[in-house]
């Protein structure tokens, strides 16, 4: 079993965190108006008669007479005026929030979309800045705004939220408060003018807040905010080391097998969680106990990507003990229920290798078990490609005889000095090597040549297969079980080396390309990191499809050496790339596919698609490789918005200041030229008049007029770009 953090240093590491970060509460709810904002006036009053120094950063109240009410007494924090495109717009104001540096902050509307020329693009990272200065913070949320249901919404009610939180920032609340209202009686509060006012509430009305709308929504915070609940009580057990089960909600663990049978016990547990509404996982656990063929790895992986498309969440783990693997994973996430299929091992079988199901029996305590028959599969489920034992490796075995005739010449001189029991360390060694390097199966050969070979030569009598002393048996069946053993261990042993230097490959790659995105700037940049890690971990053709300006892909940074690339294949990216699901071979759309595309999805938009060619004949990939891939690309997909985010940002304060300009120009312009050009063009008439023309003393003071403006037009030109460069330091 692979060692585990200390929960002592995670839970001071944790508090440590905590000490100086504030604390976010979120109150949401499934809509407007069910009153979230007068919930939060009402417990921010609350703190402050407590003593707290609570202010309010922003707050809507939708011109709401009793929320208004509640602002009294309140310290409200000004808003910022941002000007964009000669309109004024009131923002929430960090910069004096933080000079403010309260001890709670009210900030309304997390998703709320900035103005440009704002410090950050969204509200929400107003927030995380507050609560990365030490600030707490209460906010409001819809749950129509949370990025994981945005399609769901969509799906329900036909409108496309725009302005969504990232389910990860959401996650960091330490509290989330429900504030809930029966759709009748926000249906009564919408009509009394408490939501919107005048056609806007009348538009909603006949749109969004329709009955069936309402119901579907609530339903959906409702699951949400259990959700949310749900992953802040696992994690304060995990904090608090805290092994015993919270029996406060279902979840329930499938554990599944190589058999073809553990597919009914997939459908079954199907069924139950749709009946009671329960998150459940289905794990396969490689122990490596025992000995697992390519068959039966191969029908498991196929039985967890069955599970996914069920809706299953599927984990793969490793460990010596089947049933503690299981023990510990489910503790570890508070699972109430563990299902394991029906055993059909033999009484004799159980016997010498256990049961499972007897295991777990003993070791669940408060966890219930259930057993699920599987015998209705008579026949196997399909494999994606034909798998075999792995073949025997002669040329192994060679080697192996090679080193167990090595140890017998070194025994022979050392048998005048040892008794035949030392000598058994030098073939013990030699089984040792022989396990590690080769495996158990030419280990088990070399333990039983070895046996021979000692009897043969090192016991009485010689150059016989007899054993004629007591003593002799002894030693040759401590020998033969000690061989056994110890090729046993030490294959064990290599399997372990051979799964820890997995998950450092794993771990390597993703740090590896956590750096090159962190050190690259440009989207270019960044998608070639990607194909360039992908290509170096996964040995395989990579190329990313990219979006021209008409929303069609091209291929770009292809590295498919070699690797034709069929008309049709840019189809099925594109259809991966509209729908923002995985296509291609080893998916459920189009699985005939040459390649396995997957789109790079943003917070925002789709920004991409990868695709990646497997070889021939050969299955794609495990699950665990699927998911790293799956994250190798995600990441890539966020750190190019946020570039690309970074770049808008820019434009958008370039395109402001250009305006600010211009406005300043025209200002200028406005205020001082229209009294000189004007004079100028009276002076200028006046001296065409004939009576002013002759009249020397007139004409004379209408040019020194005309020379004056003229001078000051002249100062004003002269200073202009004085004053722009003074505008633009």
């Amino acid at each position: 079993m692979e060692n585990r953090p200390d929960p002592d240093q995670l839970l001071k590491r944790a508090q440590a965190e905590e000490a100086h970060r504030g604390k976010l509460k979120i109150f949401f709810g499934a809509v407007a108006g069910v009153g979230k904002t007068y919930s939060m006036l009402e417990t921010a009053r609350h703190r402050k008669k407590e003593g707290i120094d609570v202010i309010v950063g922003y707050v809507e109240t939708h011109k709401r007479a009793e929320t208004e009410a509640l602002l009294e007494g309140l310290e409200v924090l000004p808003r910022k005026i941002v000007s964009y495109k000669n309109v004024d717009l009131p923002e929430f104001d960090i910069d004096a929030a933080l000079k403010r540096n309260p001890t709670l902050i009210l900030v309304d509307e997390l998703a709320h979309t900035n103005a440009p020329g704002s410090r950050h693009l969204k509200r929400w990272q107003d927030v995380e800045e507050l609560l990365n200065a030490g600030i707490d913070v209460y906010t409001t949320l819809n749950v129509q705004h949370c990025e994981s249901v945005n399609d769901i919404v969509t799906q329900v009610t036909g409108v496309t939220v725009r302005e969504t939180v990232p389910d990860t920032f959401i996650e960091k609340a330490a509290e989330m408060e429900l504030v809930d209202l029966p759709s009748e009686d926000l249906l009564k509060r919408l009509k009394e003018g408490k939501v919107y006012l005048g056609a806007q509430a009348e538009h909603a009305a006949q749109n969004f807040f329709q009955p069936g709308n309402l119901i579907a929504l609530r339903q959906l915070a409702l699951r949400y905010t259990a959700k949310n609940v749900d992953a802040q009580m696992r994690s304060f057990k995990g904090l608090h080391s805290i092994s015993k089960i919270w029996n406060v909600g279902e979840r329930f663990l499938v554990c599944v097998s190589g058999s073809p049978s553990a597919i009914n016990l997939i459908r079954a547990a199907k069924r139950i969680a749709s009946e009671i509404g329960a998150p459940w996982t289905v794990a396969y656990v490689e122990s490596i106990s025992l000995r697992h063929t390519e068959v039966e790895k191969k029908q498991a992986l196929e039985m967890l990507r069955f599970a996914e498309k069920m809706g299953a969440e599927v984990v793969t783990l490793s460990g010596q003990d089947v049933s503690d693997e299981l023990i510990a994973y489910a503790r570890a996430n508070n699972i109430t229920k563990l299902i394991i299929g029906k055993p059909k091992r033999t009484r004799l079988q159980e016997w010498i290798s256990g049961s499972i199901v007897n295991d777990l029996a003993r070791k669940c305590g408060e966890i219930d078990l259930y057993v699920i028959s599987g015998e209705r599969q008579t026949t196997p489920a399909p494999l994606s490609s034909a798998a075999s034992l792995k073949p025997f490796s002669w040329k192994n075995a060679f080697f192996a005889l090679g080193i167990v005739a090595l140890c017998t010449g070194i025994n022979v001189p050392l048998s005048r000095y040892l008794e035949p029991a030392n000598l058994v360390l030098i073939y013990l060694l030699g089984v040792v090597w022989i396990a590690f390097r080769y495996g158990k199966r030419v280990s088990i050969i070399a333990s039983l040549l070895s046996v021979l070979l000692f009897d043969y030569f090192f016991t009485r009598p010689f150059y016989s297969f007899t054993l004629s002393d007591s003593q002799d048996v002894f030693t040759f069946i401590a020998m033969v079980s000690m061989s056994f053993l110890i090729s046993g261990l030490t294959d064990r042993l290599r399997q372990q080396t051979a799964a820890m230097r997995m998950r450092e490959d794993r771990n390597r790659i993703l740090y590896e390309l956590m750096q090159d995105l962190a050190k690259t700037s440009t989207p270019d940049g960044l998608f070639q990191a990607l194909i360039h890690h992908v290509r170096i971990y996964f040995k395989l053709p990579v190329v990313i499809f990219t979006p021209s300006p008409k929303k069609e892909l091209l291929p770009r940074f292809d590295k498919l050496e070699g690797h034709g690339l069929l008309p049709n294949e840019r189809a099925v990216a594109q259809w991966a790339y509209e729908h923002k699901k995985m296509a291609g071979q080893g998916s459920d759309t189009l699985p005939a596919s040459q390649g396995l595309y997957l789109p790079l999805v943003g917070l925002e938009r789709t920004l991409g698609v990868l695709g990646i060619f497997p070889k021939e004949k050969t299955p794609f990939m495990d699950p665990e490789r699927l998911h790293l891939l799956q994250m190798l690309v995600n990441q890539t997909a966020l750190a190019v918005e946020g570039v690309e985010l970074a770049f808008a940002a820019l434009r958008a304060e370039d395109a402001i200041e250009k305006e600010r300009v211009h406005n300043l120009l025209l200002s200028t312009f406005s205020y001082e030229l229209p009294g000189p050009l004007s004079e100028i063009s009276q002076a200028a008439a006046d001296l065409l008049k004939p009576e002013i023309f002759n009249n020397e003393v007139k004409k004379n003071a209408l040019i020194k007029l005309i020379q004056i403006r003229a001078q000051e037009l002249n100062k004003l030109t002269a200073e202009l770009p004085k004053i722009l460069e003074s505008e633009n330091p």
